[in-house]
């Protein structure tokens, strides 16, 4: 083989229909930067750390830039569906592929849970007599029925619900800038930069208050890493990957930083408190007709959203894992539509057990399960990073050939973001509310141990770690 070439006939996205066009996977990470994480929780985040959490969704936006980054030098090496867990495979052994596989689909799995509860509440707003749990039922289905009937079909729904959301951020941006300026609306009056430092401050509760809030703010960066799962299933990923990552700090500057920071100066952060959309709150002082009910219908999409990538994503993740003898055979059958149809409904139960969940603990149950997503995110993220720095030792020691898309500054932002995660998971044991995901995800740990244990008994070769693909080192 020559050095541009790699062995890949037995990729594990063998039997995918690559029915991803370049305009779907680019609204796919759009939309991936996009979430409840951000409509939702950042008003609880805004009450904790005030304007400095402008500072901390830029700071974890640059961390994810180097995540994303490291992500794609390995999709453009080796671009396959269920990356993460390959990639960990590969570079770090099979039981990490083996944990990372079901990590990553028990986040998706629990972030369904709460999704498709969220989505139920907001459709209470319209239709207060409609049961919470029939609600959540019919958004389960039709999801569900979608994602079975071909990859294509599941990248328009995810376009259109992206499409929802960038312009409902893109329109309070304008809007807010024109209060800004000229002063119009009910908001005119208080609305001025000067709101981001006037009232105790940027950092009003001072930098430990608002570095606590980078759990929080993590949440909502969930999913980025979406578009490393699509690699299998795109038509040109050498293309259209590349692009999707490139476009990752504007998207975050717009999305996050700029709107946060337009909110922030039209209505001064004292008005926001945990469990009110800032968006929504925006719309109210501004007072625009209906404001509330647009908003509304936007979260909602966002939910909507979410779920669906998590059922397009569990799917994908079994069956990597029944290809490596991981999980039930069963999981590694596509349907005539060429989707993994069993693995997805298998994911899709435990969702519904999710909802009989929220219906029982509503309160509680909301908060519980993000914060294990959360953990499972940085289990992932971790993965990528640690896979992307041992193949560029690799790469280096002419082992391996270099990607087409090298990330900037080779390790060194990897070790940077890995060094930031570790920070973050200290914050989380630090903080009494958050740290049960730690007992929840030592538990898991010592179940897919267990796991492990039996399926190596059953079959010894499941430990043998996979050769390097055929490569001439040139010179």
């Amino acid at each position: 083989m020559t050095s541009a070439q790699v062995d890949t006939d037995k990729a594990p996205e063998e039997g995918y229909e690559r029915g991803l066009n370049s305009r779907q996977v680019q609204m796919i990470a759009i939309g991936g930067a996009i979430g409840v994480g951000l409509f939702l929780g950042a008003g609880a985040n805004i009450a904790k750390a005030g304007p400095s959490i402008i500072l901390m969704y830029a700071l974890a936006g640059v961390i994810i830039f180097f995540i994303m980054r490291a992500l794609g030098e390995l999709l453009l090496y080796r671009p396959v569906s269920g990356s993460f867990a390959e990639y960990s495979r590969e570079f770090l052994g099979p039981f990490f592929g083996y944990f990372t596989g079901w990590t990553y689909w028990l986040m998706w799995v629990v972030t369904g849970m709460a999704e498709l509860t969220a989505a139920a509440i907001y459709i209470h707003y319209w239709f207060p007599d409609i049961p919470q749990w029939v609600s959540a039922l019919v958004f389960l289905v039709l999801l569900f029925v979608a994602n079975l009937i071909s990859v294509k079909l599941f990248g328009e729904i995810e376009f259109w619900f992206s499409m929802v959301k960038v312009t409902a951020i893109i329109g309070m941006i304008v809007i807010g800038i024109g209060v800004i300026t000229f002063g119009f609306s009910q908001a005119g009056d208080t609305a001025a930069v000067s709101n981001l430092w006037e009232f105790d401050g940027f950092f009003p509760k001072g930098i430990g208050s608002s570095l606590m809030t980078l759990q929080g703010v993590m949440f909502a960066y969930l999913a980025v890493e979406l578009v490393g799962v699509t690699a299998g299933e795109s038509e040109n990923p050498e293309k259209t990957l590349p692009k999707a990552i490139n476009t990752l700090p504007w998207r975050i500057a717009l999305f996050y930083v700029g709107a946060l920071t337009v909110i922030l100066a039209v209505v001064k952060w004292t008005e926001f408190a945990e469990g009110v959309s800032p968006f929504v709150e925006a719309f109210a002082v501004i007072g625009i007709p209906a404001g509330a009910g647009i908003v509304n219908f936007v979260v909602l999409t966002a939910a909507l959203s979410s779920c669906n990538s998590g059922m397009y994503s569990t799917g994908r993740m079994l069956r990597t894992l029944a290809d490596n003898g991981e999980a039930p055979r069963v999981f590694n059958k596509l349907s005539s539509t060429k989707t993994p149809a069993i693995g997805i409904s298998v994911s899709v139960v435990f969702m519904a057990i999710g909802v009989v969940l929220n219906y029982l603990v509503p309160e509680k149950a909301f908060g519980y399960v993000t914060s294990v997503a959360t953990a499972a995110g940085i289990w992932t993220w971790l993965m990528i990073l640690i896979s992307h720095v041992l193949y560029r030792r690799k790469v280096v020691a002419g082992r391996l050939p270099a990607s087409s898309f090298p990330a900037p500054g080779g390790s060194v932002c990897s070790y940077i973001a890995i060094a930031f995660l570790l920070f973050v998971t200290c914050l989380i044991a630090y903080d009494a509310d958050s740290r049960i995901c730690l007992y929840v995800m030592a538990g898991w740990a010592v179940a897919l141990g267990i796991g492990w244990t039996v399926l190596k008994s059953r079959n010894p070769k499941i430990t043998e770690r996979p050769g390097e693909p055929e490569f001439e080192k040139i010179g």
